[in-house]
């Protein structure tokens, strides 16, 4: 295809897929757009970013300054919600090419008349678009330009910074190239930073044995907030499934009084726009919403699209299951698990759109009983495309929306989801525990591309997962495993109160939690405190108070000198809030280093004096040098010092 335009522009980042998938931000942030712009010969070329919100007709314009190498950078803020389009646009800038020209001349002691005359010309084309004060002054050079008796007054004013400004500001762009458009998707805060709490809503009951309510949960509700969790997430709520319901144990024979699995979603109570009858009614859970929201918490429900043999939907809507010649149903799989109480929806029935449309149906539902966060279980087993539309579909009407990807499976398919829309995503922090696994995890996701739209959230424990350096593990374990997905990661979560009470017993060679909570009802002592509680609302506190933590991305790993030692420097994004952590990953012994501070990036010379001071102690110290020693026991086996200059 012919193009009469000398500009090329390519390497625009960031960018996902050739911009056929969105980069993420959340209000307020930074996109910091750069790309390669060239021109042939050694014409000046001018290039800008260009950006609008969705519900803007006109573009803003920032002009890009060089880098290196033909590289532009420049960068705008995302005020609001929604979309935002960005592109960039180049030019030869004449006018700018005739000042740099003439100079070069002037300093080289030429004769410079004609070139004025040029000058002349090109201020001639811009005159009516420059302010008034400076029309009147281009008028001026105009006159001088042409009159020769004004000739060093002329190649005074033709190199002056004033006409270089005026220039820039106003250029005349001919035979420009623009980029493609790149989409940007920006969310509320909270997709950035959130600490959630999961506990089942059954087992909330004062009494032993008994099923727990709802209104059982109030009494819980500023507990949840004390400890300084914002989001409480019930797995599912629905009725569930008597038909193959599970027992304790995950037996597939369940005992009279067993409750079933709440992912075993449909019974004759009703399916996915219903709630177990024993939680209590659709009131009762919008009250319980209600007086959460009041206490700064937002109740997460579980999205989980699978159905109990007798959910309503296998008898009402037969094509979305897969049926055998014998007239069954295979139930749903995840080698070596099973899942007889559930049956998988079939995805390529030709009734999709009324399938899909139910779903889109069941989000609405719950969103207009006041729920505004939903954590999606199992999303890679569905098709990628059913999850783009269905989260835009929702986000058209309720931006506000959040979804969580609970998806442990393979890190092309996460990213994937991620790409989808999705606005959080479950993680291999679960199993990363070396120094090595952590920090090669944690650049992988905020050194690649993946910091452009996977936001991780970070789990110690599921009720699905208990992973092996938790079983048996002495309290110093679940201190640090905390310490770190709280300051590695601005989402995070627990499962409790398993997680602070350290229930840990295991099911033999498995990293599954033994009469798990997930078949059974369990008792507790709710209002119970230990270390663990007290250091998890204090690190809770601590992210709240520090932006640093309120995000991921910000981060440098720092040298200790010892495997065994763990240190990070991070940042909020105008580095008004730095802090320095540092983890013991040894749960057993003492261990001892010394921290490497990064100087340059704390914008401090060497010998100048740098007081840390330790959040969790309030214990303040000053440091001299580049290296600092530290030492950390087991007894509390992590530093997370705020940084003063």
């Amino acid at each position: 295809m012919q193009n009469q335009s000398r500009i090329v522009i390519e390497n625009v980042a960031p960018q996902l897929n050739q911009g056929t998938v969105a980069i993420k931000r959340v209000v307020d942030e930074i996109v910091n757009v750069t790309a390669d712009v060239l021109v042939d010969g050694h014409d000046v070329l001018q290039a800008s970013l260009l950006y609008k919100h969705e519900s803007e007709k006109s573009w803003s314009e920032k002009r890009m300054y060089p880098t290196s190498n033909d590289g532009y950078m420049a960068s705008f803020q995302t005020p609001k919600q929604g979309f935002y389009a960005y592109k960039i646009e180049g030019w030869v800038d004449y006018a700018l090419n005739w000042q740099h020209g003439i100079g070069r001349k002037i300093d080289d002691y030429q004769h410079v008349n004609s070139e004025l005359l040029e000058g002349a010309e090109l201020l001639f084309a811009i005159i009516d678009n420059v302010l008034p004060e400076d029309k009147e002054y281009l008028l001026h050079l105009i006159f001088i330009f042409k009159n020769t008796e004004k000739y060093d007054e002329a190649i005074k004013e033709a190199t002056s910074e004033r006409l270089t400004n005026i220039l820039k500001n106003n250029p005349e762009k001919f035979l420009t190239q623009t980029s493609q458009e790149y989409p940007v998707y920006v969310d509320r805060k909270k997709a950035r930073f959130s600490t959630w709490y999961e506990f089942f809503p059954r087992s909330a009951s004062e009494q032993e044995g008994k099923h727990g309510t709802f209104n059982d949960c109030h009494r819980l509700l500023p507990r949840v907030a004390q400890m300084g969790f914002d989001t409480l997430y019930f797995p599912p709520i629905h009725p569930i499934g008597e038909v193959n319901r599970k027992g304790k144990n995950n037996t597939t024979v369940a005992q009279d009084g067993d409750v079933g699995s709440t992912w075993g979603i449909g019974s004759k109570y009703g399916g996915h726009k219903d709630i177990h009858p024993e939680l209590g009614s659709l009131e009762d859970f919008k009250h319980l919403v209600a007086k959460a929201k009041e206490l700064g918490i937002e109740v997460a429900m579980d999205y989980a699209l699978q159905a109990a043999p007798d959910h309503p939907w296998v008898k009402e809507h037969p094509d979305w299951f897969k049926w055998r010649p014998d007239g069954t149903v295979q139930y749903a799989e995840n080698p070596p698990k099973k899942y007889q109480d559930i049956l998988p929806i079939y995805w390529e029935s030709k009734d999709y759109k009324n399938l899909w449309q139910e779903c889109l149906d069941t989000l609405l539902y719950w969103i207009d009983c006041g729920i505004t966060v939903f954590r999606v279980d199992n999303p890679h087993t569905k098709p990628y495309y059913f999850w783009g539309w269905i989260i835009a579909e929702v986000k058209k009407q309720h931006p506000d929306v959040l979804f969580l990807a609970e998806a442990f499976t393979r890190p092309k398919i996460m990213q994937q989801l991620a790409k989808q829309g999705y606005t959080q995503s479950y993680t291999y922090f679960t199993w990363r525990d070396s120094k090595h696994e952590l920090i090669e995890y944690m650049n992988e996701l905020t050194q690649t591309n993946q910091k452009e739209y996977m936001r991780p959230n970070f789990w110690p424990n599921t009720p699905d997962i208990n992973p092996y350096h938790l079983q048996g593990a002495p309290e110093s374990k679940y201190l640090q495993r905390y310490a770190l997905a709280a300051t590695l990661s601005s989402n995070i979560g627990i499962y409790g109160p398993v997680f602070e009470q350290m229930i840990d017993t295991p099911i033999a060679g498995k990293e599954e939690y033994y009469m798990s909570e997930k078949f059974q009802l369990c008792h507790y002592d709710w209002f119970k405190e230990n270390k663990v509680t007290f250091l998890i609302s204090r690190i809770n506190q601590i992210r709240k108070e520090n932006e640093s933590f309120q995000q991921t991305n910000n981060i440098q790993f720092l040298e200790t000198g010892n495997e065994s030692l763990i240190a990070f420097y991070k940042w909020n994004d105008d580095r008004t809030n730095e802090t320095l952590t540092v983890i013991s990953l040894d749960a057993y012994h003492s261990q001892a280093g010394s921290v490497q501070l990064p100087l340059n990036n704390l914008r401090i010379p060497h010998g100048h004096k740098v007081e840390v001071v330790d959040l969790i102690t309030k214990n303040s110290y000053h440091w001299f040098n580049e290296w600092n020693y530290v030492e950390l026991h087991a007894t509390l086996p992590f530093h997370i010092f705020k940084i003063n200059k």
